[in-house]
């Protein structure tokens, strides 16, 4: 296993003054370098660290700020864009951004639902500091356990999949509490990655995306003083607060996927467009079986968006339950997307040195994320019968 060094934010450079409308063209400008270094951050899993340098210096981190806030003001779908075109050049720069980039979203709707957040958004705009997410594996119930102590708590945990953990910050995460008169709740909370306590495993050595260093944070007797309590919820129940975390974050982090998707349909293309004059008879059927499942993935990811719609909208159940059907189906077609891709190209595909292997193995990431087809279709069902979204089988 690689040893994880030492990574050090590069301090924010002044960049060309661009408006908000020109953050794909950004992309666009320092993607062609992100790829030309994908294939070896793939090969050694190395953290993309160089890359994260020159985000910061683009000040890509806030792109999603309001800018009244000093951000870059780009509007949730825009920030959706953002994270699939970077996916064309690096899926693991993006995945690892993604899951900065929809906490910042999550910060964005409370401060304009006039929940607050707007001191976390000036930081994270000023600084350019980077937050990791343990959202994903912690789902409703967390995991870990919280112990009282004067002025705040202890808090042991194990939290994996902390993508971009090498350049973080800022941790956002949450535990297990057991209150002596309401039961056991779950507590939210930011800690700073160098709090003492907080340890990043050395422990990403994955199938795909093996650039986002998405290495286990270990939290061992970390403190977590009371006014860092950000959410004190119950247990085992649907959070209302979770509805607006699954519309606002998912078409985020699922838009990598869609890029990903994309660039192996362009690969493909490229590739059967040289074959045109060949005696294969099923090569056009192929293509438009890819096409067809491309297709559905973009629907899917764009419907997300618009139940988002820019933050505008009301975080209900029905709401969120739409778009974790969108999750299954999205999820569904981008790995189709990227088997008849490979079918396509054929064996040319199966070795290293052309980029569609990777991306197979890249697209494959998309079923850790919650929630997996099967607690899905049972959240779906459950809800469709009026009852409780969360059992004992999908916590």
């Amino acid at each position: 296993m690689l040893s994880l060094g030492h990574y050090e934010p590069a301090k924010p450079e002044e960049f060309t003054l661009r408006t908000k409308t020109d953050w794909i063209a950004i992309i666009r400008e320092i993607g062609p370098e992100f790829a030309s270094r994908c294939a070896k951050h793939d090969q050694d899993g190395r953290f993309v660290a160089k890359n994260y340098e020159t985000l910061r210096s683009a000040r890509v981190m806030s792109a999603g700020i309001p800018e009244e806030l000093g951000g870059g003001g780009a509007s949730h779908a825009e920030l959706c864009e953002l994270l699939r075109e970077l996916a064309h050049y690096c899926p693991s720069t993006a995945l690892a951004l993604s899951m900065h980039s929809h906490l910042v979203a999550a910060t964005v709707w409370k401060h304009l639902a006039g929940k607050g957040g707007e001191p976390l958004l000036r930081r994270i705009a000023d600084e350019q500091i980077v937050l990791l997410s343990t959202g994903g594996t912690d789902w409703v119930d967390s995991n870990g356990t919280m112990t009282k102590v004067d002025g705040g708590y202890r808090v042991t945990a194990r939290k994996v999949f902390g993508s971009g953990s090498l350049a973080a910050d800022l941790i956002i995460s949450s535990a297990r509490y057991q209150h002596a008169e309401e039961g056991w709740q779950v507590l939210h909370f930011p800690v700073p990655m160098k709090a003492e306590g907080v340890r990043i495993l050395d422990d990403w050595d994955a199938f795909g995306m093996r650039g986002t260093a998405s290495n286990t944070i270990l939290f061992e007797e970390v403190f977590v003083p009371d006014d860092a309590i950000a959410l004190a919820r119950p247990e085992g129940k649907w959070p209302p607060v979770w509805s607006m975390v699954v519309t606002v974050a998912f078409p985020i982090f699922l838009g990598v996927y869609v890029g990903v998707a994309e660039k192996a349909r362009e690969l493909a293309v490229s590739d059967a467009r040289k074959k045109r004059n060949g005696d294969d008879p099923h090569l056009p059927q192929l293509l438009g079986e890819m096409d067809l499942s491309l297709m559905t993935a973009q629907l899917a990811w764009q419907d997300m968006m618009r139940s988002t719609n820019d933050y505008d909208f009301a975080p209900t159940l029905e709401t969120a339950n739409r778009t974790l059907i969108q999750k299954t189906l999205l999820s569904k077609a981008c790995v189709g997307t990227v088997q008849k891709a490979m079918e396509i190209t054929g064996g040319k595909g199966y070795f290293r040195g052309f980029p569609m292997e990777r991306l197979l193995r890249d697209v494959m990431a998309v079923a850790y994320h919650p929630l997996t087809e099967k607690k899905q279709e049972l959240f779906s069902g459950r809800v469709a019968l009026g009852l409780d979204p969360i059992s004992a089988e999908i916590l």
